[in-house]
C-alpha cells in the first residue's frame, strides 16, 4: 500500500525509463547492504522449494531479463524475496540501444511497451561486475541467469560467433543461460527463430559448453526464450529442437507486437516496440500450456508475461511452468511482490492440499 500511494505515483510522474534507472541506481547503492541481509521469511517456505536443470530455487518467483540489463543491482534481488534473477539482455559489444523516449507506460492496460534494443553495457563489463560482486560474497544466495542476445552490428550469419562471444565471457558467473532470439526490437532478430539459423547458434554453443563443463567440472544448463507471436506450428519446431538437441527448456515468453484489446489511447498503444504486462497474461499461458504438452514435461518452463499475484502465477505453474518471473507487475505491484506471490502460494497450496510444487506442476495442462 505504501508503494501504491506514495511509491509509484511519485515514480510515474517522472518518464518511464528515467524512474527506471533510479530504481536500479538505488539499489545498485544498496546491493552491498541488501546483499548481506537476510532474505524475508515470507519468500522462504520449504514447500516451495525445488531443484530444476540441476539447480537449487528457493522460490520460484524470479526477476525476468530486461529489468537489470547489466546486473548493477545483482546483489540487492535476494533480499526482496526473489528465489532467482535474470540479467540482461547482455550483449557481445556495448551498446546504446534505440533513441529514446524507448519505454512507456498504459495504466490503463496495466502495460508496458518497449524498444529499448538491448541497451547494456556489454559482455565484457557485466562479467568484470558479476567477477567483483562473487569476490565480495555478494552471488551464490540465489540462482543468476544470463540473458544474451545478438549484437546489433553482427549480421544474421554471424549470430552464432556473436552468441558464443558473449557465452564464453559470462558462463563463469552464470548459474544458467538464456539465448535471447525473440525481442522485436533489434532488427532482425525474431529470424533467428527459424529452426535452421537456431540450430546452428544452439549447436555453436553446447560444444564449448560440452568442453568447458568437461575442464571445469560444472555445466550450465542452456535455456531459449520464444516469441509470443510464433505460430504453434513454429513453437512445436522451437520445442523439437530444444529436445533434440538437449536444450534444458524454454522461457515462455517476451514482448508481443500485438496490440488487440488495448483500452489505452492511440498514442500510447500504437507506440513501436513489445508490449508487456497483463494483457499478455492468456496467451503466456496458452503457450506455456502448449510447451508442457507438446514436450511431454521433458523441457523446463519458465513463464513469464502477466504476472500480477499468486492467482497468475499458480496459473502460470498448473499450466506447465516450473518457475515464474515478473518484470511488469513489480513496475506497477512494487518491491513486496515476490514475497506476496511466494506467501500466497503456499497459502494456496496449503488449501489445495498441494505438497509440493512438483505436484501442481502441469496439473491443468
Amino acid at each position: 500500500m505504501i508503494y501504491r500511494r506514495l511509491a509509484r505515483p511519485a515514480l510515474f510522474h517522472l518518464d518511464a525509463e528515467r524512474a527506471h534507472d533510479l530504481v536500479i541506481g538505488v539499489l545498485a547503492l544498496a546491493g552491498p547492504v541488501l546483499g548481506r541481509l537476510p532474505c524475508p521469511p515470507a519468500a522462504r517456505d520449504a514447500r516451495l522449494e525445488q531443484t530444476v536443470a540441476g539447480l537449487r530455487f528457493p522460490a520460484p518467483v524470479g526477476l525476468a531479463a530486461g529489468f537489470d540489463k547489466s546486473a548493477r543491482a545483482v546483489a540487492a534481488w535476494p533480499a526482496l524475496g526473489f528465489g532467482f534473477v535474470e540479467i540482461g539482455t547482455v550483449t557481445a559489444r556495448p551498446q546504446p540501444g534505440n533513441p529514446r523516449p524507448r519505454l512507456f507506460r498504459l495504466p490503463a492496460d496495466r502495460a508496458l511497451v518497449n524498444r529499448l534494443g538491448f541497451n547494456n553495457d556489454g559482455a565484457e563489463k557485466v562479467a568484470e561486475r558479476l567477477r567483483r560482486a562473487r569476490r565480495r560474497g555478494l552471488l551464490g544466495r540465489i540462482p543468476v541467469g544470463v540473458n544474451i542476445g545478438k549484437s546489433r552490428v553482427a549480421d544474421l550469419d554471424r549470430a552464432a560467433e556473436d552468441y558464443l562471444e558473449s557465452f564464453e565471457r559470462l558462463r563463469p558467473y552464470a548459474d544458467y543461460v538464456v539465448v535471447n532470439v525473440s525481442s522485436p526490437n533489434t532488427p532482425g532478430l525474431r529470424e533467428l527463430q527459424d529452426r535452421g539459423r537456431l540450430e546452428r547458434i544452439l549447436r555453436v554453443l553446447l560444444a564449448r559448453e560440452e568442453e568447458l563443463a568437461r575442464d571445469r567440472g560444472r555445466s550450465v544448463p542452456l535455456f531459449v526464450k520464444v516469441a509470443p507471436d510464433l505460430a504453434l506450428a513454429a513453437v512445436d519446431e522451437v520445442v523439437d529442437l530444444a529436445l533434440s538437441l538437449g536444450i534444458a527448456g524454454l522461457v515462455v515468453c517476451n514482448t508481443t507486437i500485438a496490440r488487440a484489446g488495448l483500452r489505452s489511447p492511440p498514442a500510447l498503444a500504437g507506440q513501436e516496440g513489445g508490449l508487456s504486462g497483463l494483457p499478455l497474461r492468456a496467451r503466456s499461458t496458452e503457450l506455456v500450456r502448449h510447451v508442457h504438452r507438446r514436450a511431454g514435461g521433458r523441457l523446463v518452463i519458465v513463464g513469464v508475461g502477466g504476472i500480477f499475484g499468486p492467482d497468475d502465477a499458480w496459473e502460470r505453474l498448473a499450466a506447465g511452468a516450473s518457475l515464474v518471473q515478473v518484470y511488469t507487475g513489480l513496475v506497477y505491484e512494487g518491491p513486496a511482490l515476490p514475497r506476496r506471490i511466494a506467501r500466497g502460494l503456499a497459502e494456496r497450496m496449503e488449501r489445495a492440499g498441494v505438497a509440493t510444487l512438483a505436484d501442481l506442476v502441469g496439473r491443468d495442462a
